[in-house]
């Protein structure tokens, strides 16, 4: 079992800046992948960013690209999501998620264990 824990999120001002921050406990070391998705209300859970555990791949939504950085500290078991420039739209709860095989980064099913989730509020 592997544990996620987010936060980091709040309300900020459209341009403005927030740092997510998910902290994985447990069986860290069966973990092949992280990801952060989002969903906002009425919508499906979406694909943000993916990061490979030894931080070799890193990827992201065409949405986030150029505004979204994806990092890992293996040392403290913990993956951030640094938001840039953000904008009413990245309205959402963000989850943080975790795998231990492999296919595509990109969709939700391929995630073994989701975070709570933290709320993200950009205002216009």
């Amino acid at each position: 079992q592997v544990q996620l824990v987010e936060s980091g999120g709040g309300l900020v001002q459209a341009g403005g800046s927030l740092r997510l921050s998910c902290a994985a406990s447990g069986r860290t070391s069966s973990t092949s992948a992280m990801g952060w998705f989002r969903q906002a209300p009425g919508k499906e859970r979406e694909f943000v960013a993916a990061i490979t555990w030894n931080g070799d791949i890193t990827l992201y939504a065409d949405s986030v690209k150029g505004r979204f950085t994806i990092s890992r500290d293996k040392a403290k078991n913990t993956v951030y999501l640094q938001m840039n420039s953000l904008k009413p739209e990245d309205t959402a709860v963000y989850y943080c998620a975790a795998r231990t095989g492999s296919g595509s980064y990109y969709h939700p099913s391929q995630y073994d264990y989701w975070g709570r989730g933290t709320q993200v509020t950009v205002s216009s």
